[in-house]
């Protein structure tokens, strides 16, 4: 078993970050606390640096590389967001970032890691192993890896998102009863689970995921990580992964409770809702919290749920599919 990071790791994170991501606003919307009889509130992690909270465990990753582990860049494998974290944070240090990335992601995410200086490596989802593509072109490049839910300090620098919404919900004097989290491999998840447990030890942290990938539902039901069989594309793409993560499956057992799954047209309306009642542009994986409290998945008459919306990289054909 790998060391795992800890609540205080989430911390330094924290420091490192600091003046270079945005404190991201919890954003509330009374006709919806009206229709479910509850105070929610939303992380805009879609308002983030490169429009996701991928950015954060990124540049927490990088600045702290040695600088003879980087000579030859780094590597990355990514659906769209941690690409766009990664070459941001790259670009920013001065170094080459190599991302393999499916060959169906969204082209509004390869075009904006490419704008920030990136080489992408296509591929198959469906039919090629992203994990061994990428151990493959690590060591072609003699490059380290920064994998989007696996490396300890992804894991640690996503859970400052959670340090500050556990912050705010406290300074408003309320008691947090339950946390919605978009979730694919569980880098978010698991930074979430470490920051909130530490504030609001009696939460009830919920994952979200998509119809057909609900891998970490599953896993955690049964103790032990299983894969996802659903072989067609979902529009929620930013959080369809094979299976949990490792090192994020091991820090979040014990730590969860029910899972919670929706329709791709259920993230659809959530996506409309967003743009409609709440004024944000959140991509359908990124609304999947939203999707799951507007369609009754969970009871919160009477409690305080905070729900991510952990990203806005959406290309225009998919938001006019959710508003039409």
């Amino acid at each position: 078993m790998h060391i795992l990071p800890t609540y205080r790791d989430v911390c330094e994170a924290a420091d490192m970050l600091a003046g270079h991501a945005i404190r991201t606003p919890l954003i509330e919307n009374q006709m919806l606390n009206d229709m479910l009889g509850a105070r929610i509130f939303f992380k805009a992690e879609c308002l983030q640096r490169t429009g996701s909270f991928k950015f954060r465990g990124a540049y927490n990753t990088i600045m702290r590389l040695d600088d003879a582990k980087v000579e030859n860049g780094i590597v990355a494998c990514s659906s769209g967001n941690h690409a766009q974290g990664v070459a941001e944070a790259a670009r920013l240090r001065d170094i080459k970032a190599t991302i393999l990335m499916p060959a169906d992601a969204p082209q509004s995410k390869k075009d904006r890691t490419r704008r920030s200086g990136a080489i992408i490596v296509e591929y198959d989802r469906h039919s090629q192993d992203r994990e061994q593509l990428t151990l493959e072109l690590a060591n072609e490049l003699s490059a380290p890896i920064v994998h989007p839910y696996e490396s300890f300090h992804v894991i640690a620098g996503q859970g400052t998102c959670a340090l500050e919404f556990c912050e705010d919900i406290s300074k408003k004097d309320l008691n947090l009863d339950h946390v919605l989290v978009c979730c694919g491999g569980g880098g978010l998840l698991a930074g979430i689970v470490l920051a909130t447990k530490k504030a609001f030890p009696d939460a009830l942290i919920h994952t979200v995921e998509p119809s057909g990938y609900d891998d970490q539902k599953r896993s955690h039901e049964v103790g032990h990580r299983v894969a996802n069989q659903r072989a067609d594309p979902s529009v929620c793409d930013a959080i369809v992964t094979p299976m949990p993560g490792e090192n994020s499956f091991e820090i979040c057992k014990d730590n969860l409770s029910q899972g919670l799954v929706v329709t791709d047209e259920e993230a659809l309306a959530a996506v409309a809702f967003a743009f409609r009642e709440l004024k944000l542009v959140v991509e359908p994986g990124g609304a999947v919290t939203l999707a799951a409290l507007l369609a009754g998945k969970i009871d919160v008459n009477g409690k305080t749920v905070v729900a991510t919306l952990s990203g806005g990289n959406i290309d225009a054909e998919i938001l006019n599919r959710a508003l039409c």
